[in-house]
């Protein structure tokens, strides 16, 4: 008996850890029951040199909610490579986040239109030749003094709009896929293989930090924000400056904060990306998952238009579990059972009185 029950424990022990390598590669990743916000409305920096990329701006979610992490330009790990942005998807009764990466082609990332070369297929922005990046500059913000490599194509994203049709705009663009309100778009066989590259890579310790910045700067929280970060884009990650930040025009739908959830940890989840090959970002919030009030069909987030909900609010953003709650950990009186409390010496009776008397 003892022999069986050590063979489960170790097998159960081994399995454990295979997820766990599995999830330390193909990234943990994040679900929550209620959506982010629309994509606000910014206008991209001018690139800061030759050999950056342009890497759009997302929701991200942390113990205090969801946080705005800005648009900026990056360096490519390596000549060849573009950059798969991150997005949110409805999924098994939760939004769940599938971390970008790079890799020779772009692939998958929710026919999200983030606007300048990512109108939700693809990348149109520019393109490598041999080790050299040449800028679209229908798309890209450049400065042809500063950076020579460049060409000219018309890139049309149609985008309908409350009815309307508007080219080139990320105005209103949801932020995740499928659930209510969200895209439609399915990943094609070419969009799932980019992702099962063998030269898939992780983003940059750069990418890593900018999106630590922006974790730590409360006025990029929706709560307090309202959809409209100050920071929404900048020249170079984490570089928040005021001589490299775009404030936002505006947020790309009006705010509405989410009902009160309660959040708690989560284990990873592979399986819940386009591919468990997929590189993750590192995030610091990456264990927080909300998923207390069952989202009204179709996401764990309660959604306004974008997300089916809102925003969490300052005072209703949901908590890690990792804290104790203080109700759970207030302590209770002990009281005693009525049964083991010492029992009175019995009264005398009256008979006795009126004897004693005598």
């Amino acid at each position: 008996m003892r022999s069986r029950g050590f063979t489960r424990w170790f097998s159960g022990a081994l399995v454990a850890l295979i997820l766990l390598s599995t999830a330390a590669y193909a990234g943990v990743f994040i679900s929550v029951n209620f959506g982010p916000p629309a994509l606000p409305v910014y206008e991209q920096p001018i690139c800061p040199g030759p050999g950056y990329l342009w890497t759009p701006g997302y929701w991200a979610y942390g113990p205090d909610g969801y946080f705005w992490v800005p648009g900026t330009w990056v360096t490519a790990p390596e000549p060849g490579l573009l950059w798969t942005p991150g997005y949110w998807g409805w999924s098994e009764g939760a939004y769940l986040w599938h971390p970008g990466y790079w890799g020779p082609t772009v692939g998958f990332y929710g026919g999200i239109n983030y606007g300048y070369g990512y109108g939700g297929r693809g990348y149109e922005g520019g393109e490598w030749r041999g080790r050299e990046f040449y800028y679209n500059r229908n798309v890209s913000n450049v400065n042809v003094t500063n950076v020579h490599n460049t060409y000219n194509t018309t890139v049309i994203n149609n985008t309908t709009v409350n009815n309307t049709t508007v080219n080139n705009t990320t105005v209103n663009n949801v932020s995740y896929n499928g659930g209510t309100g969200g895209t439609t778009a399915a990943a094609t066989r070419e969009e799932e293989a980019a992702a099962r590259s063998p030269r898939v890579v992780k983003p940059t310790t750069m990418q890593t930090q900018h999106e630590q910045a922006a974790g730590s700067n409360r006025q990029l929280l929706a709560s307090v924000n309202q959809g409209k970060p100050a920071i929404a884009a900048t020249a170079k990650p984490a570089d928040f400056s005021k001589h490299s930040v775009v404030a936002a025009k505006s947020a790309g739908m009006p705010y509405k904060a989410p009902v009160n959830t309660a959040a708690h940890a989560t284990a990873p989840h592979p399986g819940n990306s386009p591919t468990t090959a997929q590189p993750a970002v590192p995030r610091p919030p990456s264990t927080y998952h909300a998923t207390s009030t069952p989202m009204p069909a179709s996401a764990p987030h309660p959604v306004s238009s974008q997300y089916e909900a809102g925003h969490p609010t300052p005072g209703s953003a949901p908590h890690p579990t990792t804290v104790a709650h203080p109700a759970t950990v207030a302590s209770h009186p002990v009281q005693a059972h009525p049964q083991f409390a010492p029992k009175a010496p019995p009264r005398p009776s009256a008979e006795n009185h009126e004897k004693e008397r005598k």
